[in-house]
């Protein structure tokens, strides 16, 4: 289950996570956290927290930060990414985002890829890590596939459906986070990365970007006892303390 550690823990210590090579099941960098502690957060098995949004959406940034938050309680937690998170999914993330051949790429081949990536993601990190006890917060799952592959490219719901199915099983997450902001916010976001150049995913049109974020609230509309949507345009730290609320709440 999802258990604290003891709490004699050294606080330099850094709980473990699945030992991949090259680090591809990310640790998390410091992150300011927030000022209390999680209270009575304890299950009878690991999580499986995903975080969504469009591109530019702060993701990344969200999930750092409540990483923190959980280990500062004393839980683990694995961190990991699609597409990636294990090595083979890190070759098949270079090719759908990085690679000059990815210009070419049908939207069926990237459906099947992103599926190829995610199954042994489950397989090699969330499901041992979920037996573990940990709890598992993963930038992007499932649902970025009925999104982007589904509404985005507007393959079939029926075909992605059950590659989607194919490729986690029944490892569906417990909580779903969705930064949600408007297109025109996140590709203006993306023009002003100080780090890197725009990926094949993050230079879509406008248009696309409208549909993914219309997507995603669709979804959340349909399941709202999975997903938690938080207005992304608002400061760090507010969506920081929004996210802490809403998660002990629901994990409690």
């Amino acid at each position: 289950m999802a258990q604290k550690k003891k709490t004699t823990r050294k606080t330099s210590e850094k709980p473990k996570t699945n030992s991949v090579k090259k680090s591809t099941v990310r640790k998390t960098k410091s992150a300011p956290r927030s000022h209390r502690k999680a209270k009575g957060m304890r299950r009878d098995r690991g999580l499986l927290i995903s975080f969504e949004g469009s591109e530019g959406s702060g993701k990344t940034t969200q999930i750092s930060r409540i990483s923190a938050w959980m280990e500062d309680s004393g839980y683990d937690v694995v961190v990991t990414r699609e597409p990636g998170g294990t090595e083979i999914g890190e070759e098949i993330r270079h090719l759908l985002k990085h690679s000059a051949q990815g210009a070419r790429m049908t939207p069926e081949a990237e459906l099947l890829l992103f599926a190829a990536s995610r199954a042994q993601l489950v397989r090699e990190v969330i499901v041992p890590s979920m037996d573990a006890g940990k709890i598992v917060l993963c930038d992007r799952y499932l649902d970025s596939t009925t999104v982007y592959q589904g509404v985005g490219r507007q393959i079939s719901a029926e075909p992605v459906h059950i590659i989607n199915t194919f490729a986690v099983g029944d490892v569906m997450p417990d909580i779903t986070v969705i930064l949600d902001i408007p297109a025109e916010i996140g590709l203006e976001r993306i023009r002003h990365r100080a780090t890197d150049i725009p990926d094949r995913m993050e230079s879509e049109t406008i248009d696309f970007y409208r549909k993914v974020r219309e997507g995603y609230l669709l979804l959340a509309n349909a399941l709202p006892e999975r997903f938690i949507v938080v207005d992304g345009t608002r400061p760090r730290h507010d969506i920081e303390e929004q996210l802490c609320d809403e998660l002990e709440r629901r994990i409690d």
